[in-house]
């Protein structure tokens, strides 16, 4: 029981206050890399970093290397983390609102309704958790301390995209420590290329948005269950998920 705790105080849903740091002259040269790398593109990303909005995500390595995935090894006690009892506990009242729009997307993609309100579940709980962080400065943050730098510039580049396209103020958006935003958790090189609509916070778009993801990686893979783990690349998501959607499954076919 007292490892139970410690593994709930460790990843707490939805995720602490986003801690951050002003910028200091150790990190000068690597946000210089950036700014050069984006001018040889066309894009001025000065007025973004000289926002008051912008600071450095604090030790953002460290926030990648204890997530819960990593950490845990049973999926009994993931299910205790991320909350599992609660969310099945909405599926009948997320079913109701949105029956027409994830029968529609079924209907469309070819994928479950049920593995779709898996996804949506485990993500952000049916949309109450956004995210407590801004992903340009999570991406930044991500350059700075060179944690999977090359990484974090395809996606700081597709998220400047997607926002010009979309016309949307990059810092004001929410995300998670790893940048994933909306219910979907989509990062950006995802919102890019799977997306379907255009508002970030109108669950209809998520659902579609989730659906035309998966249906994308069972066309590569021919399973949804490998699907799902290209979604997030651990057995106890996928299991989660898959827990979820059958429980949804039940509870659907309940109703009269």
């Amino acid at each position: 029981m007292k490892i139970l705790l410690l593994l709930l105080s460790l990843f707490l849903i939805p995720e602490p206050m986003a801690s951050e740091a002003p910028v200091n002259s150790s990190d000068d040269d690597r946000i210089q890399q950036l700014v050069d790398h984006f001018n040889a593109k066309g894009v001025d990303i000065k007025p973004l970093l000289d926002d008051e909005r912008f600071a450095l995500v604090e030790k953002i390595t460290r926030k990648f290397t204890r997530s819960a995935e990593r950490r845990i090894e049973s999926l009994d006690d993931y299910k205790k983390v991320i909350g599992y009892d609660a969310k099945k506990s909405a599926i009948d009242t997320f079913y109701s609102k949105y029956s027409a729009e994830l029968k529609a997307a079924e209907a469309e993609y070819g994928i479950p309704k049920e593995v779709i309100i898996g996804i949506i579940a485990v993500e952000s709980d049916f949309g109450k958790n956004k995210g407590r962080y801004n992903p340009f400065n999570v991406y930044v943050s991500m350059y700075v301390e060179d944690h999977r730098a090359k990484w974090a510039l395809a996606q700081l580049e597709d998220l400047i995209e997607f926002a010009e396209k979309k016309d949307m103020d990059i810092l004001s958006l929410k995300s998670s420590y790893a940048g994933a935003m909306s219910y979907a958790q989509f990062i950006p090189t995802s919102l890019k290329r799977f997306w379907v609509g255009n508002e970030l916070y109108h669950m209809p778009d998520n659902i579609n948005s989730v659906a035309n993801y998966l249906a994308h990686f069972v066309n590569v893979t021919g399973s949804l269950e490998t699907a799902v783990l290209r979604y997030n690349p651990s057995s106890l998501y996928q299991s989660a998920v898959l827990a979820l959607a059958e429980d949804a499954e039940s509870i659907i076919n309940s109703e009269p």
